[in-house]
């Protein structure tokens, strides 16, 4: 009984850890569950932000999908995916997702390959998406420099969005300690480009520390953009220089952690064993 009492508290804590690793990198981790996945589709609403993550009016996405593009757009060769009558159509898709290449990263699309995919939701991420990886050649390898999105499938809303690339040097990839007691100079950056990006609808309360890891040979970390209206944009950039990586929304956050939440029971039982001159509690978490 002790056995499988261990055994369950590490599986929640290892579902913790898949958790964690997924809000840090959004959106590589869902396209991933996306392509082999089960599906779970969800009935969902949607609500109407002043934001430039909001999703834009369906007439107007209509209308401006019908603008000659200067990129090359075509579904992944890994897409399994059908859009339905009510989900924007892959170019569609596309038009909204350079529009928010262009306004956060100022990236001019011209002469660009986009690999789309559809999804019609994952047991992580339970709502419809369309994903593209955006290169500037070709063929899609690792070692690509490649920017990616996802955005909801229905109304265009922003879920993550990101820039992937191959450092030309090797720098170190470890956690920086001094980093997590002084992260000033990434908070501002962070704030800026909110501020910039109008990435929430209110003032910024505060910038808090998330985490460090790496992204290929990249160091990274991440810092929260928390808003006075308790939304909270996740942030991404470079140790190496302070480039900007990606974002993760405060729709995409509250999508997943709603998942994970339905996908860990509520507390089973604690039990407390003395072990020498200390006592040590188990606490039982049973994932479905």
């Amino acid at each position: 009984m002790k056995q499988m009492n261990i055994l369950k508290r590490i599986a929640a804590t290892l579902a913790i850890i898949g958790t964690g690793t997924f809000l840090f990198n959004g959106l590589t981790e869902t396209v991933m569950a996306a392509r082999s996945g089960p599906v779970e589709t969800v009935p969902t609403s949607y609500q109407v932000s002043d934001s430039l993550a909001a999703p834009l009016p369906v007439d107007e996405t209509k209308q401006d999908s019908n603008e000659e593009v200067n990129y090359y757009v075509s579904m992944d060769s890994l897409n399994k995916g059908t859009p339905t009558e009510m989900d924007l159509t892959m170019e569609e898709a596309a038009k909204v997702g350079e529009q928010y290449l262009k306004n956060i990263f100022g990236l001019d699309l011209k002469g660009a390959y986009v690999y789309m995919m559809y999804n019609a939701g994952t047991e992580t991420f339970p709502r419809a998406f369309w994903s593209a990886d955006v290169l500037f050649e070709k063929e899609q390898t690792p070692e690509s420099t490649r920017w990616n999105y996802m955005i909801d499938a229905v109304t265009g809303e922003l879920f993550n969005i990101g820039y992937d690339r191959q450092l030309d040097i090797n720098v170190p990839l470890g956690n920086d300690e001094a980093l997590e007691k002084d992260y000033s100079a990434y908070a501002e950056l962070a704030q800026k480009k909110v501020e910039e990006c109008k990435l929430i609808d209110s003032p910024i309360e505060r910038v808090e520390y998330n985490c460090q890891g790496y992204a290929g040979n990249d160091p990274t970390i991440a810092v929260d953009v928390i808003g006075k209206n308790g939304e909270i944009v996740n942030m991404d950039f470079s140790r190496y220089d302070q480039t900007f990586l990606g974002l993760i929304t405060d729709t995409s956050r509250r999508i997943t952690e709603s998942a994970f939440d339905s996908a860990v029971g509520e507390v089973e039982s604690v039990e407390a064993e003395k072990i020498g001159e200390n006592t040590v509690t188990w606490t039982t978490s049973i994932v479905k």
